[in-house]
């Protein structure tokens, strides 16, 4: 039955079909859909520009530090930054970037320091 339906709806093409061109109207209506169409998606876009730039202005305000924080800043001792993410969650031991000077060394400038300050014999 269904087969029956689709041939009833398809009739198969026994003479030739003319081209027909468009009329001046429908022309006209699809120059003006066009049209509707352009002017929309440009309207859309500097919406999108717009609100960028809003975001974008709102975030450099955010940015902007405090003076007051800056003179406690100065004050403050400075942090020590650490560059071993490992480190900060306490996976690895931490490392100190700068190792303190050894006592030996110490040693032998107060021994050197001593030897002059004895007379000579």
């Amino acid at each position: 039955m269904a087969e029956e339906n689709s041939r009833r709806l398809i009739e198969p093409v026994t003479t030739p079909q003319h081209y027909v061109p468009p009329t001046a109207r429908e022309l006209r209506a699809q120059s003006v859909h066009r049209l509707q169409v352009g002017l929309f998606g440009l309207c859309a876009m500097l919406l999108l520009v717009g609100l960028a730039n809003i975001i974008m202005d709102r975030a450099q305000l955010s940015d902007e530090e405090d003076p007051v924080e800056e003179v406690v800043a100065v004050d403050e001792e400075p942090k020590k930054q650490s560059s071993d993410p490992l480190a900060d969650i306490g996976v690895l031991p931490e490392t100190d970037p700068a190792p303190e000077p050894e006592p030996a060394a110490d040693l032998e400038e107060e021994l050197l320091g001593e030897a002059d300050l004895q007379p000579d014999e």
